[in-house]
């Protein structure tokens, strides 16, 4: 429950200096939006946003000399970027933004009050402002009480505020997952009928606002508010997908479902991390992407979906690339989709050495995550075969350990390198030499490290099968 009493607000004496240097040049500047909104929550962060009513140039002759730093990469939007005593500062004219109905970058005009400013943002908790040095609280649109109550509305019409900005639509299923807060019905309302809407926002303000959604403590609220409402259509499509009509039998299990209890208990295993991991918890919203288009009912009433991680992983690349993921997060996420079946199929805990050596080669520094992964992809009610798949894998990795101390299995490699090769064969560099160094990194997989003569044996008869 926010304090109603906003006189003893905590404000970091570096915001009360940058008031008063405002106040000195003859203008107004105020703490506003997120920092005002935390404040209230008792959960202070390290960004201190300010409105102003001076413009961009004035900003910057005030802020240049006080600040350890100062970026203009916002200007165009009226917002300087600072950084003084190790916080993070952004300094915004008063402005009222509007897209046009094609536009994918918001036109800016400049405003001359605090209230026009305070009524184009995004939600009432966030359009509550202390103005500086005074201390004088404004909240012109009841934010302090939907604070309180936990509850997310806009300013004005929703209709309105999403026309101006249609991200914001999406920005309310991140603040619904980031506070635990419920989205106003006729938010909601107007975030199904103007989802569409959402298409004309670039792809990396999307993405942006979807990673800090799937970072936040409770992704699982604000996810079902994009399906629900008909934003995941445009954005992440292949989530909704995932609710497949159950066949009559009831053969196979929610698949959406399912997901979201893989996601919740792949978070629950980050403990041991330093903190919410992107590419884990992508790979988990996303590792049955492919069940869909795979999904087959066989000739015994059984429901099949054969090979859906090798089609999922292509699909999350293709979806990952669309939303301008670096290709980095790409390939680590697909790849942990394209793996994340592999334990299930060794059997019941029958791993030679061989099935060890290639699981870790072939998840390479991925190894920590697809644990984790593949630990979350149980969600059987049934506490037996649960147990089982647990001691299962418990097995798996203590073979991981067991056989990584006698051979460094994070660095697999043939006990002959590729100098070595071309010299006992004779022959220069060339495409026979890769042939050579495939052929020795499958006997090292299948059979562990080799002595040198051994290995050269090998090689040798390898050769001369070749002709």
């Amino acid at each position: 429950m926010p304090n109603a009493n906003t006189d003893n607000l905590a404000v970091a004496p570096v915001a009360d200096d940058l008031a008063r240097r405002f106040q000195e040049a003859g203008f107004s500047l105020a703490l506003v939006g997120g920092p005002v909104r935390d404040a209230l929550l008792g959960r202070l962060g390290n960004d201190l946003d300010f409105t102003t009513d001076a413009r961009p140039e004035d900003v910057l002759k005030i802020i240049r000399p006080w600040a350890d730093a100062v970026w203009e990469v916002g200007i165009a939007f009226g917002t300087v970027g600072a950084q003084k005593d190790g916080w993070q500062i952004e300094v915004t004219t008063y402005r009222s933004e509007a897209y046009d109905r094609t536009s994918r970058k918001p036109e800016v005009s400049y405003g001359d009050s605090i209230e026009e400013d305070l009524v184009r943002r995004d939600f009432t908790v966030n359009a509550m402002a202390l103005a500086l040095p005074e201390r004088t609280f404004i909240d012109p649109h009841g934010g302090l009480d939907d604070l309180a109550a936990r509850v997310l509305r806009t300013p004005g019409t929703p209709e309105a505020s999403f026309s101006d900005d249609p991200l914001r639509m999406m920005r309310a299923a991140r603040f619904a997952a980031q506070l635990d807060f419920e989205v106003a019905p006729e938010v909601v309302a107007a975030m199904t009928d103007m989802a569409e809407r959402i298409k004309i926002v670039s792809a990396e303000r999307v993405r942006d606002e979807l990673n800090k959604l799937i970072l936040s403590a409770h992704p699982r609220k604000g996810l079902t508010l994009l399906v629900d409402t008909g934003l995941a259509d445009h954005v992440l499509p292949e989530l909704p997908a995932l609710r497949l009509e159950s066949d009559e039998h009831h053969r196979h299990k929610d698949v959406y479902e399912h997901t979201l209890i893989v996601l919740e208990q792949a978070m629950a295993l980050e403990e041991d991390g330093p903190g919410p991991d992107l590419v884990l918890r992508l790979a988990a919203l996303l590792h049955d992407i492919g069940k869909p288009r795979t999904r087959r009912f066989e000739s015994d009433g059984r429901v099949s979906f054969h090979h859906h991680e090798v089609v999922g992983a292509k699909m999350t690349t293709k979806r990952m690339t669309a939303l301008k993921y670096s290709n980095e997060l790409v390939k680590d996420v697909s790849r942990l989709v394209e793996l994340h079946l592999r334990f299930h199929g060794y059997g019941a805990g029958e791993w030679t050495d061989s099935a060890v050596r290639r699981y870790v080669r072939d998840a390479g520094p991925l190894l920590g995550r697809l644990h984790k992964l593949t630990r979350s992809d149980c969600t059987t009610r049934n506490r037996r075969k649960a147990v089982s798949l647990s001691r299962a894998y418990d097995g798996l990795e203590e073979r991981i350990t067991e056989l990584g101390k006698q051979e460094e299995l994070d660095a697999i490699r043939p006990d002959l390198d590729g100098n070595q090769i071309q010299e006992i064969l004779g022959i220069g560099p060339g495409p026979a030499i890769g042939k050579a160094y495939k052929f020795l990194l499958e006997l090292r997989l299948e059979n562990g490290p080799m002595e040198h003569d051994a290995a050269v044996g090998a090689l040798k008869e390898w050769w001369a099968e070749q002709g």
